[in-house]
């Protein structure tokens, strides 16, 4: 491949980085094309780009990024590596778990999910009960609210108490 290809191909590999903040590193070497086939049939329906690309475009496609360290995932990058994209964090880890009962593969080498690395087949459960950004966001907001619904609902159920006990002396009156 020439060297104009190549910074193509990098090219290609850095702007598919960065349109996704979480990616997953793993290896599907061994999947014959029909498993291959039901994988990437299972990431477009899950809403994950699957990219088979070459560990040195890749490495330099990840140092080409700015202002993020990739440092600890460049030692995974041998053998055959597919890269999975997507928006959330959890979904690539759940797709794996899930195919992985009728497959050994693929197996996860390492992924960067929220700013942090993951090394490892074994952080795949870790990695599937991740919550997104927007998930810990709102369970914050539901923290919070939840004081101030207690508040309004005692003070709804004396209300509701004092208008009881006064039709209650209205009617005794008659």
């Amino acid at each position: 491949m020439r060297k104009e290809d190549k910074n193509i191909v990098i090219d290609s590999i850095l702007s598919e980085l960065q349109a996704c903040p979480n990616f997953y590193l793993t290896d599907v070497s061994d999947l014959n094309a029909e498993k291959t086939s039901q994988l990437r049939r299972q990431c477009f329906n899950s809403g994950v780009k699957m990219l088979v690309v070459k560990n040195a475009l890749l490495h330099k496609a990840m140092m080409k990024m700015e202002g993020k360290e990739f440092d600890s995932l460049y030692d995974v990058l041998h053998g055959s590596t597919a890269v999975m994209l997507c928006e959330t964090g959890n979904a690539p880890a759940k797709l794996i778990k899930n195919f992985r009962k009728t497959s050994d593969r693929p197996i996860l080498k390492g992924a960067f999910i929220e700013e942090c690395c993951y090394i490892g087949d074994d952080m795949i459960d870790a990695l599937c009960n991740i919550k997104s950004k927007n998930d810990l966001i709102a369970d914050v907001i539901a923290l919070l609210q939840s004081p101030i619904k207690n508040v309004l609902g005692a003070l709804q159920s004396g209300g509701q108490k004092l208008s009881g006990i006064l039709e209650t002396l209205s009617d005794k009156a008659e």
